[in-house]
C-alpha cells in the first residue's frame, strides 16, 4: 500500500461532507476497537460542564419538620398544594419527611419553601 503524507490525508478528510466524516468515525472506530467519545473523567479535567448542570431548573420539594405550629403548616400545606384534602394535609403533616412535590419550578420551589417556613415548618429543596 503506498503510503499517504500527513498532509493529503488532511487535505482529502477537509474535503468529506459531515456525513462521511461521520462514516469515517464509525469505521475508524470499529477497525481499531476504540471511541471517539471524551470520557467522563477528561471531561471532568478539562472543566467542560452541560448549562443543564450548572443551574437546575427543577426541584424537589420536602417538608422536613413541622416545628410545633402544627396548624398553620397544615393550612400552609393546603395553599401551596391546592388539590390536598386536609386530611391528606394532615397526614403530611404527621409524617415528616414528606415530598411535597417531585418537580416544581425554581419560583414554585422557592414559593413553596417560604410559605411552608413562615408557617414554622422546615423544607429542603433538592
Amino acid at each position: 500500500m503506498a503510503s499517504i503524507s500527513s498532509e493529503k490525508l488532511i487535505e482529502e478528510i477537509g474535503k468529506m461532507s459531515v456525513l462521511e466524516l461521520a462514516d469515517l468515525v464509525k469505521t475508524l472506530e470499529a477497525a481499531f476497537g476504540v471511541s471517539a467519545a471524551m470520557p467522563a473523567a477528561a471531561e471532568q479535567s478539562t472543566g467542560v460542564q452541560s448549562a443543564a448542570a450548572e443551574e437546575k431548573t427543577e426541584f424537589k420539594v420536602t417538608l422536613t419538620d413541622i416545628g410545633s405550629e402544627k396548624i398553620k403548616v397544615i393550612k400552609a400545606l393546603r395553599k401551596v398544594v391546592p388539590t390536598l384534602s386536609l386530611s391528606d394535609a394532615k397526614k403530611a403533616a404527621e409524617e415528616v419527611p414528606t415530598v411535597i412535590a417531585e418537580a416544581a419550578s425554581k419560583a414554585d420551589a422557592a414559593a413553596m419553601k417560604k410559605e411552608l417556613e413562615e408557617a414554622g415548618a422546615k423544607v429542603e429543596l433538592a
